[in-house]
């Protein structure tokens, strides 16, 4: 059984407050908040027991196991330029390592932009779709809305044979069952406050470490990491930090700097 009410007590002080939907089963809880984005909605959460057809970055699948993990997409509206799509990513990714770590004491690794890392294997991982308003004039084209999708493995005690070597879970890692509930109550407290650092930050009104410095931080992934990149016919070389609006960039070993516009970062 989920415990709705438990959640809401933990997100109480949030812009998701009184906003979180929870539903047995779904296809996918992004293609629910997307469709009430496009209807007009303004905000929501919509967390489910099981996804039939999850998914992830690059229209990869996600194993959901049914109440294993969560599985949860929540809609946000922040007056925020087109521009700053990415960092949505990289800031949700800072809110559910800090949401695990103060759930489990666990210390998840984030590899750019949007996995979440075990002991080398993934145990979760971040979607984030977005829609523009266009520039008009003057005005800069403007962030329309954002659905952030997070899957967390969080009780799965194994996985299918093809993901064994790929994918871990909380209690794997930890020894312990993790309550979904509060698992979810931190992800949302921690996401609604790095939302709110993302707007201050844009309108300048923020003079505390930028979200770049955070994350960079935060993985071990930013600097030094050797990597193989899938993209533009597939490279090799070193990670050297995040550009200003945060993508990565990779000293090749042919001796060219190039930004990874797309993912599919693998470590050699």
């Amino acid at each position: 059984m989920f415990d709705l009410a438990a959640v809401e007590a933990g997100i109480a002080e949030t812009e998701f407050a009184g906003r979180v939907m929870h539903l047995p089963s779904v296809g996918s809880t992004n293609a629910l908040a997307l469709e009430a984005a496009q209807t007009g909605a303004g905000g929501g959460v919509w967390v489910a027991d099981e996804q039939t057809a999850g998914r992830g970055r690059g229209g990869h699948g996600w194993h959901s196991a049914v109440g294993d993990g969560l599985y949860v997409s929540a809609l946000v509206t922040p007056p925020m330029a087109a521009a700053t799509a990415l960092k949505i990513s990289l800031a949700t990714g800072l809110a559910a390592q800090a949401a695990i770590a103060e759930v489990t004491g666990l210390t998840v690794d984030i590899r750019w932009p949007n996995d979440l890392l075990l002991n080398g294997r993934k145990c979760g991982g971040i979607l984030v779709e977005t829609a523009v308003a266009p520039a008009q004039g003057e005005a800069r084209a403007r962030l329309r809305y954002a659905v952030i999708g997070v899957g967390i493995n969080l009780n799965h005690a194994a996985f299918p044979t093809e993901l064994e070597a790929l994918a871990t879970s909380l209690l794997i890692a930890g020894g312990r069952a993790v309550s979904r509930e509060a698992v979810l109550a931190a992800l949302l407290r921690a996401l609604d406050k790095e939302i709110r650092l993302l707007v201050r930050g844009e309108h300048r009104t923020d003079d505390g470490p930028d979200l770049l410095e955070r994350f960079e931080r935060a993985s071990s992934w930013v600097r030094g990491k050797r990597v193989r990149v899938e993209e533009g016919g597939s490279y090799t070389g070193v990670t050297s930090g995040l550009d200003v609006q945060g993508f990565l960039q990779v000293d090749g070993d042919d001796g060219v700097r190039r930004t990874v516009l797309s993912g599919g970062v693998r470590e050699l």
